[in-house]
Parts: structure tokens; sequence; C-alpha cells
């Protein structure tokens, strides 16, 4: 009888240890993020995320208005569904499937996103009226693509993404992270500078303070500090983040799946900067 009974209790030191270390190696939550605007809600994974707001940061860097992100995302999910893919249809690689042979650049500079999102903008501003285009048509007029009335199922998802990650839609983009710690602000201020150009932080004790450039119309200024914002929020994982704080919004990893807390402030002027806490 002692014999089964210290049989069992080791069993059940067994499983404990066992369940314990997958604890410990397995996610706790899934990752992902979501754009709700409008009746729309967007999920994207990580990575998908994570090239979506590097196409919003861009165009924001280069003054193109937020069509211009709609029309790159809704290209990029339906070329390689936003994901940096080094293979494709013949010599296509990359989120946009670009062809080294058809001028888009080498193999290695398509496989650079930023020279690739780059590259597809520098191609959209050529297209005459492209703001005023269907997304067909203004996709195709860069893309050459063999089924141009593809790209038309993704706009919903992309306009929802579009209008969030450019900031026009505050606190309507948010992801479900675990909290993974582990960030560098030297990491976090070089990424924003990739992103987004030139942006005035300051960085102290754990702690990036983001400053929004004065000047411009209200709404403008307001859409820039959310575009930061939520840029910020879809990279959160990768950059080890723990809260951005915004206008009187706060997202935090920890409690990521409940997405913006906070209220507004109400009769403000447009914020002024966007905090970022490490995790």
């Amino acid at each position: 009888m002692r014999t089964r009974t210290l049989v069992l209790v080791l069993a059940v030191v067994v499983v404990a240890v066992t369940v314990f270390a997958l604890r410990d190696r397995v996610s706790l939550r899934d990752e992902y993020c979501e754009a709700d605007v409008g009746g729309t809600r967007a999920q994207v994974d990580p990575e998908q995320a994570r090239w979506s707001s590097l196409m919003a940061a861009m165009a924001q860097a280069r003054g193109l208005p937020p069509r211009a992100t709609t029309i790159a995302i809704a290209t990029a999910f339906q070329e390689s569904k936003i994901r940096n893919i080094d293979y494709g249809d013949r010599d296509s690689v990359g989120l946009f499937q670009q062809r080294p042979s058809q001028g888009w650049g080498s193999v290695e500079q398509i496989m650079d996103p930023v020279y690739s999102i780059g590259a597809f903008y520098d191609g959209l501003v050529e297209v005459d009226g492209y703001e005023d285009l269907e997304i067909t048509v203004a996709a195709q007029e860069v893309q050459r693509s063999a089924f141009p009335e593809a790209y038309a199922q993704h706009e919903p998802y992309a306009r929802a993404l579009a209008s969030s990650l450019r900031g026009f839609s505050p606190a309507a983009f948010s992801c479900q992270v675990e909290p993974t710690g582990g960030g560098s602000l030297e990491d976090l201020e070089d990424d924003l500078a990739t992103a987004f150009g030139r942006v005035e932080t300051a960085a102290e004790a754990g702690t990036l303070t983001v400053t929004v450039p004065t000047g411009g119309e209200p709404e403008s200024r307001s859409a820039l500090a959310w575009s930061y914002a939520h840029y910020l929020v879809a990279n959160a994982s990768r950059l080890g983040l723990g809260s951005v704080d915004v206008d009187g919004r706060t997202w935090t990893a920890e409690e990521s799946a409940d997405g913006w807390q906070g209220e507004a402030v109400q009769g403000s002027e447009p914020p002024s900067t966007v905090t970022v806490t490490l995790g």
C-alpha cells in the first residue's frame, strides 16, 4: 500500500512539473491585431500588422493620403497575404510580389520591406489621379497583375486598417499580445525613425516620449498622434513594449485583450505627445 501511495505521489509531482514546464514555453494567449472601423472588423496576425503599419507610416512620412495606404494594403493582401515571402510566380518575391526581371530591383532589395514599400509608392504616385481611381485600376497601373479584379475584394479590410493606422479612427486599432518585455529604447527610436522618418523623441528610464509636431490643422495633428500610437501597438510584441498612452487613452500589453482603456480628453488641444513604456 505504501509503495502504491508513493508511486501515486511521484506521478502527481511529475505531472505538475510537466504542466509548469509547458506553461513556461507555450504562449498564454493568442496574438493578433484588429482594426474596428465603421462596422468593419479587420483582424490580422502580428506579421501582417507589422507590414500594414509600416505601409501606413511610410505613406505618412511621404505626405501621401490615406487612400495610398488603402491601395498598398489591399495590393499586398492579394499578392502575398501581407507576408514578406521569398517565393512566388516566376521570379516574384516580397510583400507585393515584385519581380527583378520587371525592373523592381534585386531579390535582396525587394525582400527589404522598406525598399519594396517605397518602390510601390514610387510607382503609385506616377499614376494620375490615383486617389480617385478604383483600387483595381490604381493597383493594376502599378502592379500589372494577371488578375487585377482580385484587388477589390480586400478593400473593406484595407480601408479599416488604413483609417486606423493613419490615425483617422482613434483607438480603433489594438493588438492582443503576450507580454514579453526585453525592449530597448534605442531599438524603439531606430524603428520609429525607419518607419516615419524624422521623429522627435526623448528617452528616460524605460519610457520614450514621442512629440507630435505643432502647426497644421487640429485633425491632422490628432491623426498623426494616433498614427504613432497605433504603429507602436502594432509592433508592441516585437519591440517588447509594456504600454502606450495618448490623449487619455492607454493600451497595455498585460491587459491587451481589453484594448484601449480610459476616456479621451474632451475639449482639449490635439495630443502633443505619445508616451511609451517598455515591458
